[in-house]
C-alpha cells in the first residue's frame, strides 16, 4: 500500500486517455472520496454530476477555448457544483472535494485532470461562460456555481513522479517570513 506522500508525489494531471471505459465501481469510489471531503461547518455545499455519455463529453470539451479538450477522450467527467448560498467558503469546499477525487483516481491507477470552469469562458469574445455551456448540457440549476470538471480515463500517457529534491523548499518559512 502506498503512503499518502507517495500518492501525492505520483499524482499528475493526465490529459490523454485510452478508449477503455471506467468501471462503475471505480466511479463510485471516486464519488465516495469526494463525499467524505471536509467542508466548512460540515454543510456539504457540493453536488456532483457524473457524465459518461461520449456525445455530451465531446460538447463539454468546448466549455473552454483552451484546457478542456481532454474531455473529448475521457471516459467520464465529473462536474463539481457548489451552493454558494450555504457558505462563503464554497470555493475551498469544492476544491477539497475535487482534490479528493483526483487523489482517489490516482490511487485507482486512473488518469484525471482538473478543468477550471468558474470564471472561464467557452469563446474568445467572452459571450458564453463555461458555466452557461455546462448548465445547458446537463441541466444544472442556476442556484449552484460550477467550480470545475474532473476528467477521468485510463491513462494513455505516463508522467514522471515529482522529484522530492526539486520541490520549492525556499517557499517554506518557519516561525516568521
Amino acid at each position: 500500500m502506498k503512503s499518502f506522500l507517495q500518492l501525492a508525489q505520483e499524482r499528475r494531471s493526465i490529459r490523454k486517455y485510452t478508449a477503455q471505459p471506467i468501471d462503475d465501481e471505480d466511479i463510485r469510489q471516486i464519488i465516495q472520496a469526494a463525499l467524505m471531503s471536509p467542508a466548512s461547518k460540515r454543510c456539504n455545499p457540493w453536488e456532483f454530476v457524473v457524465v459518461t455519455d461520449h456525445a455530451i463529453l465531446s460538447q463539454m470539451a468546448g466549455c473552454r477555448t483552451y484546457g478542456s479538450q481532454m474531455l473529448n477522450e475521457s471516459a467520464a467527467g465529473i462536474i463539481v457544483c457548489v451552493d454558494a448560498g450555504l457558505t462563503d467558503t464554497w470555493q475551498c469546499d469544492g476544491a477539497i472535494a475535487a482534490e479528493h477525487m483526483l487523489l482517489e483516481a490516482a490511487d485507482l491507477g486512473l488518469g484525471a485532470c482538473w478543468v477550471q470552469v468558474y470564471g472561464r469562458y467557452a469563446d474568445e469574445a467572452k459571450t458564453l461562460s463555461a458555466e452557461q455551456l455546462l448548465r445547458h448540457l446537463t441541466g444544472i440549476p442556476d442556484s449552484l456555481n460550477i467550480l470545475c470538471v474532473i476528467s477521468l480515463g485510463h491513462k494513455n500517457e505516463e508522467r514522471k513522479p515529482r522529484e522530492i529534491d526539486k520541490l520549492q523548499y525556499e517557499k517554506v518559512h518557519y516561525g516568521k517570513y
